[in-house]
């Protein structure tokens, strides 16, 4: 199907296909503006998180910190809420600081998915209102020409027709996107809580060495 034959097939849609082929333009600039803003976020996790704990377990808090200053992820973040905590009171407060952090992250992260969850759920309505719009068509047509037969309201039910076809294909894609969006970014929060839980294990048990240490100098 060439770009003359598409032109035809959304021109027998009536004007509700205009509304149509902007909705769908809208999806797919969501669609890449996310998957642009959720591209690698996954591996610079993984790789800050295997820095960090491996300078967590060198006991080198300075190094860990500087690591996730120098860092854009959005894991960064988080471990950054937890070092500007970290002596400065219990550890649920320190998680509770993470998870509230996360949960900011988790805000970015969903940004404008809400756009293709709408579009997803009014395509079809606006697919329903061009096919409204046609049938009601073919009967003003028809009762013009009323021994006209089908072929005088073939017109208006094409339209109606391909405004339908239209309105659940757009929906169709919005819906897909939105789902696929969705479950990439619980997965990423999911492994940032395990990333983060790590590390705050690290910091609990390095925590109780330092001032370990701090006594025995003061002993000694």
């Amino acid at each position: 199907m060439g770009i003359s034959d598409l032109w035809a097939f959304a021109s027998h849609g009536g004007y509700s296909m205009a509304v149509i082929i902007l909705l769908s333009v809208g999806a797919a600039v969501v669609a890449i503006e996310r998957a642009l803003a959720l591209w690698g976020v996954a591996d610079e996790t993984r790789r800050l998180s295997e820095t960090v704990v491996k300078a967590l377990y060198r006991r080198d808090l300075s190094e860990a910190r500087a690591a996730c200053e120098r860092s854009d992820s959005p894991f960064a973040d988080l471990l950054l809420a937890a070092f500007a905590r970290y002596g400065k009171g219990p550890p649920e407060r320190i998680a509770a600081a993470v998870e509230r952090e996360r949960a900011q992250v988790g805000l970015r992260l969903r940004a404008r998915l809400w756009i293709l969850g709408t579009i997803g759920a009014t395509s079809p309505f606006v697919g329903l209102f061009g096919t409204v719009v046609g049938i009601m068509r073919a009967f003003e047509d028809l009762a013009a020409n009323p021994g006209g037969g089908f072929a005088v309201v073939a017109s208006g039910i094409s339209e109606a027709l391909v405004a339908t076809a239209a309105g659940i294909a757009v929906a169709l894609e919005a819906v897909v996107l939105f789902n696929y969006f969705s479950s990439r970014v619980s997965a990423l929060l999911l492994t940032l809580k395990i990333s983060a839980e790590e590390v705050l294990e690290l910091l609990w048990l390095e925590r109780p060495l330092a001032e370990e240490e701090k006594k025995t100098k003061e002993a000694g």
